[in-house]
């Protein structure tokens, strides 16, 4: 659903990593100001490792850019979730960790977003060659790397119509929460080109410190993508209590 005015930013999402967990989900749900959704019955968190790369607003042509230049390429790391509000899917951010200090400030406020700092370093460039990502910050660490059972010939494609494949990976709308306040935004991209990966999970107290619950997640599923040159993102609008 477009709303006028938009997209308010615009950005590249690079060589991209998604882990996907299946987890308790009375447990997610306790955090979590919507419905929870599940596929099968079973509730998901899933970690996405990207690159941003130029953010800049829409509108303000190359002054706006230089402005933002900034905080306009930085890495992430998203914990997000799959909810329902009224009649529209979408996903909510359990916490997000950012590799620029001052991206943190910028978006948290008209966001709502869960941002945190942290230090960031991934190598996804080239999956037949094997990728590895490590976030550390002051609630631990997360680590992992792919197994070398990734065949060099595959090839990306889409997700299957009513999969698992589907359910994780395509979501347009993020619902927000931050200080009794809830909201949402949107973004905008091409369907996700993806092919799947094993990897090993070698660290993961950043997740068991922040959620307990974390502890007993089972990897289900994970994804590499080449990302998107552009992606469009929406402003943030507020719902009603």
């Amino acid at each position: 659903m477009a709303l006028p005015h938009e997209p308010l930013f615009i950005a590249g999402w690079r060589d991209v990593v998604m882990l996907h967990f299946a987890v308790d989900a009375e447990a997610l749900q306790r955090e979590v100001p919507f419905v929870v959704e599940r596929f099968d019955g079973q509730a998901f968190v899933s970690l996405v490792c990207f690159t941003l790369t130029d953010m800049r607003p829409h509108r303000g042509g190359t002054l706006a850019k230089v402005l933002f230049r900034p905080v306009g390429t930085h890495r992430y790391l998203n914990v997000r979730t799959y909810v329902r509000h009224g009649e529209e899917t979408g996903v909510f951010f359990l916490a997000e960790w950012l590799s620029s200090r001052l991206a943190t400030w910028f978006g948290a406020m008209p966001f709502g977003l869960p941002f945190r700092f942290g230090r960031l370093d991934y190598s996804h460039e080239n999956p037949a060659e094997g990728v590895h990502g490590c976030v550390q910050a002051g609630e631990g660490r997360f680590a992992y790397r792919s197994l070398p059972t990734a065949r060099e010939d595959a090839r990306p494609t889409g997700s299957a119509p009513e999969s698992l494949d589907e359910f994780l990976l395509e979501r347009y709308t993020a619902f927000t929460a931050r200080h009794g306040r809830r909201g949402f935004f949107r973004v905008w991209h091409p369907t996700w080109q993806v092919q799947r990966m094993e990897l090993q999970v070698e660290d993961r107290s950043l997740l068991v410190n922040a959620w307990p619950w974390f502890r007993s997640a089972e990897l289900a599923m994970a994804h590499h993508s080449r990302g998107f040159d552009e992606v469009w993102m929406g402003w943030p609008h507020g719902l009603p209590l």
